[in-house]
């Protein structure tokens, strides 16, 4: 049940990162303000947002974020295919963030995730 994930993940560009860090919090890429809401993802989701939203996109951050630091601003709800997603409606603190990974491209182009994501031996 992903409403048991301890953490969920938010795929950004390395500028917004920086500029999340300067401020101190992150209130989300344009799509998130446009919708009203921060899209995360479980860990089990992000490779496909990542192939859905951000195929062959450089310069990318996988951050990590703790669950239970958001509170009742994260929000388990279905998106069109009816899975449920993380939302957060609230800006992210970013004493919630547990880490940040790059996510560099293969050389098929897609994105490589860091192996504590995949469940791959780190080595």
């Amino acid at each position: 049940m992903p409403m048991a994930a301890s953490l969920v993940y938010k795929i950004v560009s390395e500028h917004e990162w920086i500029a999340a860090e300067a401020e101190g919090r992150f209130i989300g890429s344009a799509v998130d303000i446009d919708d009203g809401f921060i899209h995360f993802s479980t860990a089990e989701q992000a490779p496909e947002t990542a192939s859905r939203h951000f195929a062959g996109r450089k310069g990318l951050l996988l951050v990590a974020v703790e669950t239970a630091a958001l509170g009742e601003a994260l929000k388990w709800e279905p998106s069109r295919g009816g899975a449920l997603f993380p939302h957060l409606y609230d800006v992210l603190s970013l004493e919630a963030v547990a880490r940040v990974d790059p996510l560099p491209l293969d050389e098929e182009g897609e994105h490589v995730f860091p192996p504590h994501l995949t469940g791959e031996a780190e080595g």
